[in-house]
């Protein structure tokens, strides 16, 4: 059972809506120069056809704001604009088309400023995420708290939340990042406990590869378990077509969504007779492109393989050089050590036009 998420009010970012009843969207940003249009939208095409659905592109400069309209007019999900220490960038954006925007007020500084901001955001119909983390924290916050903690953090996030509010601006969504995973879960929970705006979540400069991944995976996870999250950015030192694919598995293995390919594998042990990592990798390889929610097992003995491999939808129980592949919980037939990764395609496909 998938777990229980908070109650939050729903926000609308182009046609994307947030919070409410909508699935946890899934976000990521460009790392392409903004004013590079073809590359930029080559990767948001990318990024799209591996889920993502809603992409920031940074615009720290006048060249890049000028791509706003060719990237937000070609763009096939609602475009974001990344703004910090240039508010004027902020009105030019919105006046470029983009569907939200993402400030840091304590990098913008003055309140006025803001205000004008979310005036705009609200006669245009623009989204705003207000951004909280550890490098944007105003002055008096950090004199009160002496380092960016938890309550600091959070002391932040519901200081702008109550302005916006106050100046009659609801569609907006906030995000509190920090990099330690244990202050950022806190000041989410402090947040999400007197709040019903919807929460962006992440592990801010979370790293790469692996420590990255990991980081990101016990931060997000821990909070969607919670049922805190309405918007999910996993943030690696990587292509972001990789943060797609991460924030896709935190999803899944939590049962929150499904999309693609889900393998079961057992660990490698004395036990196994085939060449399991390497049937998992030609599995893996033969279905990445598939969209649809699949889960398989492949099993490398007979001690787990027949009750995992029918619990899949597809699943091989291996044998020695051998398998049975099974359908739904029942044998189709005995394939070969050389023609399993095969066979299994073969038969994602029919199941695929069975759905």
């Amino acid at each position: 059972m998938s777990p229980k998420r908070r109650k939050t009010r729903q926000i609308s970012v182009g046609w994307v809506k947030i919070g409410g009843d909508a699935p946890i969207v899934v976000q990521s940003m460009t790392s392409t120069k903004t004013h590079q249009v073809e590359e930029t939208l080559q990767q948001i095409e990318r990024l799209h056809s591996a889920g993502c659905e809603l992409i920031r592109v940074a615009v720290p400069h006048e060249e890049d704001l000028e791509a706003l309209p060719d990237i937000v007019k070609n763009s096939p999900i609602p475009v974001i604009a990344d703004i910090h220490f240039a508010p004027s960038y902020a009105f030019r954006s919105m006046e470029k088309g983009v569907h939200g925007i993402r400030i840091n007020p304590g990098n913008i500084g003055k309140e006025e400023i803001v205000r004008e901001i979310v005036q705009e955001a609200k006669k245009k119909g623009v989204a705003i995420r207000i951004g909280v983390n550890s490098g944007s924290l105003e002055k008096d916050l950090l004199e009160k708290y002496g380092y960016p903690c938890a309550e600091a953090l959070f002391e932040s996030a519901m200081r702008w939340s109550e302005k916006l509010e106050k100046w009659g601006f609801d569609n907006f969504k906030v995000s509190i990042k920090g990099s330690d995973v244990l202050e950022n879960i806190k000041s989410n929970l402090l947040f999400a406990e007197r709040t019903n705006i919807p929460l962006h979540i992440g592990i801010t400069e979370a790293g790469m590869g692996q420590s990255g991944i990991v980081k990101s995976s016990v931060g997000i996870g821990i909070l969607l378990y919670l049922g805190i999250g309405d918007t999910v950015r996993v943030s690696l030192t990587d292509d972001p077509e990789v943060e797609v694919k991460v924030a896709y598995d935190i999803l899944r293995s939590l049962g929150i969504r499904r999309q693609g390919v889900e393998i079961v594998a057992c660990p490698t042990c004395g036990r196994i007779e085939v060449d399991l990592p390497k049937v998992v990798m030609q599995v893996k390889e033969k279905l990445k492109d598939v969209k649809e929610p699949l889960k398989i097992a492949i099993m490398g003995c007979v001690v787990n393989a027949i009750g995992e491999a029918r619990e899949a939808d597809l699943g091989l129980a291996c044998g020695r050089g051998f398998a049975w592949l099974f359908k739904r919980g029942k044998p189709i037939r005995k394939v070969s050590e050389e023609e399993m990764a095969q066979a299994l395609l073969e038969e994602v496909l029919k199941y695929k036009s069975e759905l």
